[in-house]
């Protein structure tokens, strides 16, 4: 069905804006001056809806964009996690312990369902997984790799709850 169907439901459109029939009634789209130097456009009103139906599926409000900086926050999340998570949690599972994937339900039962709690346990660790903030301690419980700026983990979380909210779609390596 086409837009103008859709949107309006009752009025045929396509009749309106055919070629064939635009041309023979072309003299009824021409402003007319009516008193007191106001112009109207009579006929344009049926073509109203169809226009405002186009306007809002092209517009902004029906489909939100991202802009440029979360553009960048998102690849700069998942370059953060290729660099540092990547090892023991590909495509959001876990390699080491299973029961401690980065899937939504996993987060839940273990109780790191929230960008805050995400930033604690990279931080800090939790149980086999090494913590990777620079004040990580004990020592013990931290990565011997390269640790990260706080931002940093900031923007990893970020990505992190954002992925598992959305079932982990496939990151292209």
């Amino acid at each position: 069905m086409e837009l103008t169907g859709m949107i309006s439901g009752c009025i045929d459109y396509t009749r309106i804006l055919s070629t064939k029939d635009n041309v023979k009634k072309e003299e009824n789209f021409i402003p007319r001056k009516v008193k007191n130097g106001e112009v109207k456009f009579y006929k344009l009103k049926r073509l109203a809806p169809p226009i405002v139906a186009a306007l809002l599926a092209l517009s902004p409000i029906s489909s939100p964009q991202v802009s440029s900086a979360q553009t960048l926050e998102i690849q700069r999340g998942a370059t953060l996690f290729q660099q540092s998570c990547i090892g023991c949690h590909d495509a959001g599972g876990n390699v080491i312990q299973p029961g401690a994937t980065l899937f939504t339900k996993d987060l839940q039962r273990n109780g790191v369902d929230t960008e805050e709690a995400i930033y604690r346990v990279t931080y800090y660790g939790k149980g086999r997984m090494p913590g990777f903030g620079k004040e990580c301690k004990p020592r013990g419980q931290c990565t011997f790799g390269a640790r990260l700026e706080d931002q940093d983990i900031k923007v990893l979380a970020q990505f992190v709850k954002s992925q598992a909210d959305q079932g982990w779609p496939t990151i292209q390596k």
